[in-house]
Formats: C-alpha cells, structure tokens, sequence
C-alpha cells in the first residue's frame, strides 16, 4: 500500500479555482503559465483564490512567485507579495542561481522573510528536471541541499520549457528515486511536476513522492496555456492517483 500522495493543481483564473476547490484538492496553486513554468500570477488574483477556500476546509493555497533570477532581495519581496496576498505555500523557481552556494543564498533569504512573517507558511524550493536546456539552474540533485541548508520546507522538480515533454523525458526513476531519497534524509517534504499525465501515474506511485503538480494533464485538449481547466478531467486523474 502507497502512502497518498498529496495533489497541486494549478488554476489560472478565479474560474478554475472555483472548480480546483470543488473538487476537493488539497492544494490550490495560484500561477500564470504565460509567464513561464512558475510564472507568478497577480495579488489580487491570489487574494481571491484564498478567499474562495473554505474556512473548515483543510485545503492550502500555494502561489508561484516566477522563475527566479539570481535576484535575493527581488525573490525576497515578490515572496513576501504572496505572502501578504494570502498563500500558504511560496514556490521559488530557481532559474538564476549558478550553483548551490547562489541557490542557498537566494532561498536563505526568501525563507527569512515569510517565517518572519508567518512561520506556518511553506517555501519550496524548486528545480528544473531539463537544467541542461537552460543557460543557469542548479543540477537536479542540489535542489535538497539548497532546501535542506535555506531552511525551505519542500525540495520540487518541474520542468523549464514546457513544449510537451515531460519529468521523465530528463530523469529516469533511478535518478528521481535518488532526488527523493535525498531530500527525505534531509527531513524535506518532496514534490514532482512537470507535464505529468494519467499514463504516468502508475511511475509515479511507486515513486512515491510528497505532492505532484499538474495543470495540462487537467486542461481541455491538454492544453496549459489555453485550455481551462475541467472538472470531469480531474476526477479522472484522482481515480486513477488514489485507486
């Protein structure tokens, strides 16, 4: 038997939220894909978001602030935008940082900022499984020690450049067993995306990582950019996550 894994869903808009929520996920994750694979989304957006969730309701509301350059003060302040609007869940990309000693540096400083504002609210550090498609970003296997020693709550990997491929068109489960197994000595909450379908599930089980985030798997012709989300598209992947 599989520990149950937790599922993000990603809505764009009040709409989508309305039917993420519905659906009873756990977490709703406020983010706008036209600005990039962790592109932030509006205050205003994030605030209403958070205002649709139930006040009895276990859900949690995560906001992407954006696919981070080498920038600590402007990562720490666009963390803390989020914070303020709403969210329980910060989610960095780490698209700028060279290394381990700049990833470190960058989420030092974010994580300073929400826990002092609110202690309970989680920060995830997040990675790119295509780091070789990219000009900077860490390697796939830093992403927990850059969480692990910035005090960040979760170690994630997603994928930069979304043309259709997928997490495990860059990692193999050997290599994405390694990344979890890190993090969980590290005393980490794990989270995989990244274009992640229906079909993968059964991987992703035996995986067995914390949370997955999914948005096209969930939209109209698979569709992240353009297509809204369905909720008949989403009770559909639960059935098949949680069977």
């Amino acid at each position: 038997m599989h520990k149950e894994i937790r599922l993000l869903i990603s809505p764009t808009s009040v709409e989508e939220a309305i039917t993420v929520i519905n659906s009873n996920i756990d977490y709703i994750d406020c983010k706008n894909p036209k600005e990039g694979s962790l592109g932030a989304n509006f205050p205003w957006i994030i605030k209403e978001m958070k205002n649709l969730i139930p006040s009895t309701s276990s859900q949690l509301l995560s906001a992407t602030i954006g696919d981070f350059p080498y920038l600590p003060g402007s990562a720490s302040l666009a963390a803390l935008g989020a914070a303020v609007s709403g969210a329980d869940i910060i989610k960095v990309g780490l698209k700028g940082p060279k290394n381990e000693i700049e990833g470190i540096e960058l989420m030092k400083n974010v994580v300073k900022t929400i826990k002092e504002y609110r202690n309970e609210i989680l920060v995830v550090a997040a990675g790119y499984a295509d780091q070789d498609r990219m000009d900077t970003s860490p390697r796939y296997m830093e992403i927990p020690t850059i969480a692990s020693k910035s005090g960040s709550d979760v170690a994630m990997l997603d994928t930069f450049i979304k043309d259709g491929k997928s997490l495990f068109d860059f990692l193999d489960d050997d290599q994405l067993s390694m990344f979890l197994e890190k993090a969980k000595q590290l005393h980490l909450l794990t989270a995989l995306a990244g274009n992640l379908r229906k079909s993968d599930l059964k991987r992703i089980k035996h995986l067995s990582p914390d949370i997955i985030g999914i948005r096209s798997a969930v939209c109209e012709n698979q569709d992240r950019e353009n297509g809204i989300i369905k909720k008949e598209l989403i009770e559909e992947f639960k059935k098949e996550l949680y069977k």
